[in-house]
């Protein structure tokens, strides 16, 4: 299969790399970096250096810092931007008049409009060719590597979600299929701001058993903002559910849970942003969460708390004990 990899951040750089070597068929991969400077260090030093360092690009893998290049031949287009970057992006196909069926990697929601990546892609894309997401529990450094990771493909052609995910599925990267899109989004989009409060209780030292009582309260307010967006409840006990929030909330490799721990230890955002150097989207979609739970009138306390340390200016240490001076209330989600 021909595939363009559309962003050569971590995330599609380990895409890349899997599928050009750890595949069980032979794929013809192109990765796209938008940056020409960028896609010309990589071609000539075969190792993303900035975003990627500890593994060489493989001699098959082609780069580009043209879009139209990247799409020309491809069959399937793989986008791997951040949310900010996905409706540019999508236009940016459309423009080179080449209407290739797409699946974006990025997860949460899109700034401003608290807009889901799919509701982005009917926007700018129905009509022109089929799309969908890929998601769940996946560090980029270990799909590098070729360690086993298991993934979910969801789109509303369930066809296209089958048949795509029978041909990008191997023994290490293994993907599964759905329809339920809402449900992956969403998982998607609020594990990274429950694992930014994780990482913040983790650094104060607050032990597992808050930490497990995090990921479960999380798991709650990601369901409950779900079903009212029209999920499926099973979705929420799967990979892009369950397993990417305990990932995300437990792995040292989570960028979401680095800015927790650099904000439990008094550090500024932009100072951690900094030292990150890669996009932690629970930042930028915490706002988006917690506007959107307003505006479907589900609580999210979790996310509340997140927002007011990232966004407010209120002390990490203030904003989990209100968090945790709450009402005992009956359990439930």
């Amino acid at each position: 299969m021909r595939i363009a990899v559309l962003g050569a951040g971590a995330w599609g750089t380990a895409l890349a790399i899997s599928l050009s070597t750890h595949s069980n068929s032979s794929h013809q991969v192109t990765l796209w970096s938008r940056n020409a400077d960028h896609a010309a260090e990589l071609a000539s030093r075969r190792i993303n250096r900035r975003y990627f360092p500890d593994f060489p690009l493989p001699d098959s893998l082609q780069l580009t810092s043209a879009l139209d290049a990247a799409i020309e031949e491809a069959e399937l287009a793989l986008i791997v931007v951040p949310v900010s970057g996905l409706r540019d992006t999508l236009r940016g196909i459309v423009a080179c008049g080449k209407p290739v069926p797409v699946v974006w990697g990025c997860k949460g929601f899109e700034a401003q409009s608290a807009k889901m990546p799919h509701q982005v892609a009917e926007e700018e894309y129905t009509g022109v060719a089929p799309y969908g997401v890929l998601s769940g529990p996946s560090f980029a450094h270990e799909v590098g590597q070729g360690l086993p990771t298991a993934v979910t493909l969801a789109s509303p052609d369930e066809d296209f979600a089958r048949s795509v995910a029978a041909q990008l599925h191997t023994t290490r990267l293994r993907i599964y299929s759905c329809n339920d899109i809402v449900g992956v989004e969403t998982g998607g989009a609020v594990k990274n701001v429950i694992s930014i409060a994780a990482g913040i209780s983790d650094g104060m030292q607050f032990g597992y058993n808050a930490r497990a009582a995090l990921i479960t309260r999380g798991l709650a307010e990601m369901t409950r903002l779900g079903l009212k967006l029209g999920a499926c409840m099973e979705t929420f006990i799967g990979l892009t559910g369950a397993g990417d929030l305990i990932l995300t909330c437990t792995g040292d490799l989570s960028r979401n849970r680095r800015v927790g721990l650099g904000l439990a230890a008094g550090r500024s955002l932009p100072d951690i942003l900094r030292e990150l150097g890669h996009t932690a989207e629970g930042v930028h979609t915490a706002r988006e969460v917690l506007r959107l739970g307003l505006q479907l009138n589900v609580e999210m306390p979790i996310t509340k708390a997140v927002c007011s340390i990232l966004h407010e200016g209120v002390p990490a240490r203030l904003a989990v004990e209100a968090l945790l001076n709450r009402e005992p209330k009956k359990e439930n989600y």
